[in-house]
């Protein structure tokens, strides 16, 4: 691991779980999600093969869940060819320093992430005042620090293709952070949105804690622009995926997903855009 590392909540144990935490579903022989927690993580790549990367990071002191499920699926001596980002939120990153540390591997991530990923600028402030329910209320308690990967980050290929991913594509969503991604397969029409949306209603526990399954908007109390946010749900819903693996929420594929995306991208400011917080007018 790059020795110029820092991880400012590495150690932090966050109060926040699921009835679906440590769950781990195959949704197509080359795609396996974990629940960590309230968060989900991608290991892409046929089970048994050492051709496979990881997508996100997961929650703060859950290295050892991610490195189970490798060994599990890929082999006791497994490591992925590297660690893809959708963004770099705590949720998102929580175990990457621990990872990086046994794995050695690179990191990637859109070049107006790699602020946030190099120690050189702090995410705006989680909103407590947005409307939503306990678990908006209690934002101001979430880390909102930047990591410092060092050298072991770099930008995402400007054209699209994402590395050790033949037949991906990234796609620029911005909005939830402002160098958000998501990865897209044509082939099999398969999603992965990190927050642009998700299929649960994040802000609330008890919807949270039971994962009561809905396609809504990015999580409230960290979006800080919600026009760019409206068009990264319509530009998502347009690819018109036939799975989706959000970065909260049991996954989703077929009618209900499909629906669900109509619904949101129809009715977006009455789902997803909170009546009051002080991003909502774009002024913050």
């Amino acid at each position: 691991m790059d020795k110029d590392i820092h991880h400012p909540f590495g150690h932090r144990v966050i109060p926040m779980t699921s009835i679906e935490s440590g769950t781990g579903r195959e949704l197509l022989p080359d795609l396996y999600c974990l629940t960590i927690q309230i968060v989900n993580v991608c290991l892409i790549g046929r089970a048994g093969t050492d051709a496979f990367v990881l997508v996100d990071a997961g929650m703060p002191g859950s290295a050892e869940a991610i490195f189970s499920a490798v060994r599990a699926r890929f082999g006791e001596k497994a490591k992925p060819k590297a660690v893809l980002l959708t963004h770099g939120h705590f949720d998102h990153v929580g175990a990457i320093a621990p990872l990086l540390e046994k794995w050695d591997v690179p990191v990637f991530a859109h070049r107006l992430e790699l602020p946030y990923l190099t120690g050189r600028e702090t995410y705006p402030d989680p909103d407590p005042s947005v409307e939503g329910g306990l678990l908006a209320k209690i934002s101001m308690i979430y880390p909102n620090e930047p990591v410092d990967l060092g050298h072991a980050v770099q930008p995402l290929p400007e054209d699209g293709t994402v590395p050790f991913l033949p037949g991906w594509k990234w796609i620029h969503t911005p909005g939830h952070s402002r160098g958000h991604v998501s990865f897209f397969r044509e082939a099999d029409s398969v999603l992965i949105t990190g927050d642009a949306f998700i299929t649960v209603r994040q802000d609330e526990f008890w919807k949270v804690l039971v994962q009561r399954q809905e396609v809504n908007g990015p999580p409230r109390y960290f979006t800080n622009d919600w026009k760019a946010a409206k068009r990264s749900v319509e530009k998502l819903a347009a690819l018109k995926p036939e799975t989706a693996v959000c970065g909260h929420g049991i996954p989703m594929s077929g009618s209900g997903l499909r629906k669900g995306l109509e619904a949101l991208v129809s009715g977006f400011d009455e789902i997803a855009l909170p009546d009051h917080g002080k991003y909502v007018d774009g002024t913050q």
